[in-house]
């Protein structure tokens, strides 16, 4: 038999496209590129870790039934997994770290190497947030942000960011010894070395670090001994130069149960928020995700799924996940009548469909009897200029679009013109029956054009 790889693969693919819808050969097949055969194994090489796991629970048999049939000796497939520091089942997958341009941190610094600065995507959300970060990364201990607080609701990036501080501490060589752990597990370590007579090694453990990362401090509240644990091992850290990261869902002055000193150690040094992302970030990150699973989806699939799922960074990726698998679970194409279908399961029925500024722009020219060239243009007629307001003030209700991106879409206009368009609108509302009528008319056209 030949030993080519590439020509073995593609009679592979071959077969398989006769058998698979072409959306499920584009996502889940087509990645998939070949390395070596050597008569007795065919190894192939994946994007992703989870990519491969999906491959594994959905396709062995389909894959490993096309070789066979193909090469007619029972040729063993064997993958590889780009950039994968984890452990993988033995004897199945071939780990590869070609092209990988950094170590990964020991394995007793609990970090999770996917947790990048380079993967996390910035928005307004949470620039300042990463600023901060970044500038900890790499001087820890070395700015006036120890600690470094980052706070915001679940799913928003906060475990993300400060495990990012940690890799790239590592990456650049500025610390050597970083400690991940949750506010959860510090506890619980506590307890056991209190009934194992193993405090002082306890104690060692967390002082003997460079950088310290504790996740979701809310839980130390009403926790009196941990809390004291925790404060002395904070005091040591800090009078030694090292540096404190910790996360939290509020900001610490609304964390009840807490111990003064320990707020007031909190507030020595930065806290920085993760607001929810708003519609282009969310479009963004899940352009992000979809590339760095080699998934091709169209834009329009990603505004909806970005337009009905706010607040939540991991909801997020988890409903594009969810959308994947249902499309290749029953043989069908990703569509936005699928997309629906699976969002409900997310988010139940209180969904809506993608609603663009075109569209509000178009529906309230037709509304207020103005053109839409006109609403985008420079004219100042009254008429116009009002619908104008009523569109911008619309949009930012309905689209999640930033005021900047709003004042793109009317040609080119300053933010400060869409604050200002929406502040007059919002006065005119509470007086004006006939312009109340015209927004509620425009409303009701934007609901009927989702149906």
């Amino acid at each position: 038999m030949e030993r080519n790889p590439d020509s073995l693969w593609q009679n592979c693919l071959d077969v398989i496209k006769s058998r698979v819808p072409d959306q499920t050969y584009e996502t889940w097949f087509k990645p998939i590129k070949p390395v070596d055969f050597d008569n007795e194994k065919l190894t192939v090489q994946v994007p992703s870790q989870f990519f491969y796991e999906w491959i594994e629970n959905h396709y062995k048999d389909l894959l490993t039934n096309t070789l066979e049939k193909v090469s007619g000796n029972g040729v063993q497939l064997v993958y590889s997994v780009v950039v994968s520091n984890e452990e993988l089942p033995e004897g199945s997958v071939q780990s590869s770290t070609q092209g990988a341009s950094r170590s990964s941190p020991p394995s007793k610094s609990f970090l999770n190497d996917r947790y990048t600065f380079e993967n996390f995507v910035e928005g307004d959300n949470n620039q300042f947030a990463r600023a901060a970060a970044l500038a900890v990364a790499q001087a820890p201990g070395g700015t006036s942000f120890n600690p470094l607080v980052l706070y915001g609701g679940v799913g928003l990036g906060k475990t993300h960011l400060a495990q990012a501080i940690g890799n790239k501490s590592l990456e650049e060589g500025v610390t050597r010894r970083v400690l991940y752990t949750s506010s959860e597990k510090f506890t619980l370590e506590f307890i056991n070395s209190i009934k194992n007579n193993k405090t002082t090694e306890f104690s060692e453990q967390y002082r003997n670090v460079d950088l310290l990362i504790v996740d979701d401090i809310q839980f130390f509240q009403k926790k009196e001994s941990t809390q004291e644990q925790f404060f002395h091992t904070f005091n040591a850290l800090y009078q030694a130069g090292k540096q404190v990261v910790l996360t939290s869902d509020r900001p610490p002055k609304e964390l009840s149960g807490m111990e003064e000193r320990l707020l007031s150690r909190f507030h020595a040094g930065l806290i920085a928020d993760i607001q929810p992302p708003d519609l282009e970030t969310r479009i963004a990150i899940l352009q992000h995700k979809a590339q760095e699973d080699n998934i091709e989806i169209s834009y329009d699939i990603l505004e909806f799924l970005a337009a009905n799922i706010t607040s939540n960074v991991r909801e997020l990726e988890g409903s594009l996940i969810r959308l994947l698998a249902f499309s290749s679970l029953s043989n069908t194409d990703i569509t936005i009548d699928l997309a629906k279908k699976v969002l409900k399961e997310v988010v139940g029925k209180n969904f809506r469909s993608a609603v663009s500024i075109e569209d509000i722009q178009g529906i309230t020219g037709d509304v207020m009897d103005v053109s839409e060239s006109d609403i985008i243009g420079k004219g100042r007629k009254m008429e116009v200029a009002l619908a104008r307001q009523v569109a911008m003030y619309l949009s930012r209700e309905l689209t999640g679009s930033s005021l900047k991106t709003i004042g793109l879409h009317f040609g080119g206009r300053d933010h400060s013109t869409v604050v200002h368009a929406c502040k007059v609108i919002e006065e005119k509302l509470e007086k004006d029956e006939t312009l109340r009528s015209q927004v509620k008319s425009v409303r009701h056209k934007i609901e009927m054009s989702q149906l």
